[in-house]
């Protein structure tokens, strides 16, 4: 067996806000084929909620123990002092995963995160065997991101009212620029035209040729998304990034995050409906977690994206644990956390 055959591949999956990336995880988990699989989560904000959702759902591939979240920050920001330990630690282990599945933030750059791939400790052991950018089908058709982003920087050149920095469309950009295999996910919400006009667009954007796979909820079979031996760490020179002058340095002052602790309560369609007042009262990105309800022995899960939001119930409460909720809100700098938390905890 050679070397390179011998390394542990990990899959890198990257995607904006709200697009469905930690429903597209816990598909792949749940549908491992026998294979252990280990994870790291990234976390924008100081506290995290994706690796709560996984874990403790009794996922037999990926036990609790193969769980990692990094919640310090950015996963792009934070190479050195969390993702690159994480990953030895991992790869120390008396039984070390088959693969790994590193879920990043929302807002983080995948580019500077393939680079740390070239760790010594890490690239005689890892190979990236490729990037899975999740899009968000429905924002993406709503115009949320430019079609033309030639057209808008030769605008922007030629007027200097414009606002030249648009962290939103950056980061979007570079995730698809990086990918090897994007997933325009919530497919059902679009009828079969607008599905296809999305996919020749997104695949059109991109320099060189990346499959675009329609998905409803993360339903991809893991024999697509694994395996594709991209080796991705030897390929940066063909995934542009809009950061690559700086070195991949980047600043994420632009947004934000809280979290708002909540009681149990008794109506989850009145929590949706005071969840989907604050984001369009207060221009939210993202509110997603989980929350107790009253003579439910079950976890209710609660995901937002603008004003379109989704629950379910999705594992019992253990018997010792507190079933007290947590909200996670990220939007763009200068919202008025105080108002927002009102309004969720309102009645």
């Amino acid at each position: 067996m050679s070397v390179a055959s011998a390394k542990v591949p990990a899959t890198v999956i990257t995607g904006f806000l709200g697009a469905g990336k930690t429903t597209l995880v816990r598909h792949v988990l749940e549908n491992a084929g026998g294979k252990r699989l280990a994870l790291i989560v990234n976390e924008f904000g100081t506290e995290g909620v994706d690796g709560e959702i996984v874990r403790g759902c009794g996922i037999t591939s990926c036990p609790e123990e193969n769980i990692v979240e990094l919640a310090n920050g950015c996963l792009c920001c934070t190479v050195a002092d969390e993702f690159l330990p994480a990953m030895e630690a991992l790869l120390d282990r008396p039984e070390p995963p088959h693969h790994i599945i590193i879920e990043t933030s929302g807002l983080a750059l995948p580019k500077p995160l393939l680079k740390a791939f070239d760790w010594p400790s890490i690239r005689s052991r890892v190979t990236v065997d490729g990037v899975i950018a999740v899009v968000d089908g429905p924002a993406v058709a709503e115009g949320r991101f430019a079609d033309n982003p030639d057209a808008v920087d030769a605008q922007r050149r030629a007027d200097d009212s414009l606002d030249h920095d648009n962290p939103l469309e950056e980061v979007y950009e570079d995730q698809l620029n990086a990918a090897d295999l994007i997933v325009l996910n919530k497919a059902d919400l679009l009828d079969h035209n607008k599905v296809e006009a999305l996919r020749q667009e997104i695949a059109g954007s991109i320099s060189r040729a990346v499959k675009v796979i329609p998905a409803r909820q993360g339903q991809i079979d893991p024999a697509v998304l694994l395996g594709l031996g991209a080796a991705a760490e030897n390929d940066l020179a063909a995934r542009p990034s809009h950061h690559d002058a700086v070195d991949g340095e980047h600043e994420h002052d632009d947004f934000d995050s809280f979290v708002v602790a909540i009681d149990e309560i008794d109506d989850p369609y009145a929590l949706l409906r005071r969840l989907k007042a604050a984001a369009e009262a207060h221009d939210i990105l993202r509110i997603k977690g989980f929350v107790g309800v009253r003579a439910k022995p079950m976890r209710l899960l609660v995901q937002g994206v603008g004003s379109r939001f989704s629950h379910h119930y999705d594992r019992p409460w253990s018997p010792n644990e507190a079933r007290g909720g947590k909200i996670v809100v990220i939007g763009q700098s200068g919202f008025d956390k105080d108002a927002i938390a009102a309004m969720i905890r309102e009645g």
